[in-house]
C-alpha cells in the first residue's frame, strides 16, 4: 500500500475514532504533500512524500529541542507526540549493522580516502538510507570510518 493510501485511511480512522490530535497531525502531512504537488506541479513518487514525511519529523525534533531549552515542556510534549504518529509511517529502520554495510560499500563505490570525500559518500548513501536511518547518525559513522581509514 503506498504512503499516500496508508495516510488516507489513518485520517479516515482518526476521524472516526475521533482522535482530535491524530487526526490533526496526519491532515498537516497530507497538506504538505499536496503543497508540493501543487508547487512542484506533479503527482509525488512514494520516495517524494517520503523526504516530506523526513523532512517535517526533523522540523519537530528542532522544535522539541527548542521548547526545551525555553523550559516549555507541554510544547515540547506535542513535538513528540506528532513525532510518534509520522514515524509510523516511515519503513523499517535500518540495524547498525545494516548500515555500516551500507557506509563500507558506499566508501568503496566513491573510492573515498578521507574526510574530504565525505559529502561524495554522503550523497551516494542519502537515496538508499532516506527514511530508513538517521542521516545525522549516518553522518556521523562516515566521519569515524573516513577519519579510521
Amino acid at each position: 500500500m503506498s504512503l499516500k493510501a496508508q495516510l488516507s485511511d489513518a485520517i479516515k480512522n482518526a476521524m472516526r475514532n475521533k482522535e482530535k490530535d491524530k487526526l490533526t497531525t496526519l491532515r498537516m502531512y497530507s497538506a504538505a504533500i499536496k503543497q508540493r504537488e501543487v508547487d512542484e506541479r506533479k503527482e509525488l513518487e512514494e520516495d517524494e512524500c517520503l523526504k516530506v514525511l523526513t523532512t517535517m519529523i526533523k522540523q519537530r525534533k528542532e522544535a522539541f529541542k527548542q521548547y526545551e531549552e525555553a523550559g516549555r515542556s507541554d510544547l515540547a510534549e506535542k513535538e513528540v507526540a506528532e513525532i510518534k504518529i509520522l514515524e509510523d509511517f516511515l519503513p523499517e529502520q535500518l540495524s547498525e549493522e545494516e548500515l555500516r554495510a551500507l557506509i563500507e560499500t558506499a566508501v568503496k563505490e566513491t573510492e573515498a580516502e578521507s574526510m574530504k570525500d565525505m559529502g561524495k559518500v554522503m550523497n551516494h548513501l542519502r537515496p538508499l538510507i532516506q527514511g530508513k536511518a538517521d542521516p545525522s547518525y549516518a553522518s556521523s559513522l562516515i566521519k569515524a570510518r573516513l577519519q579510521g581509514a
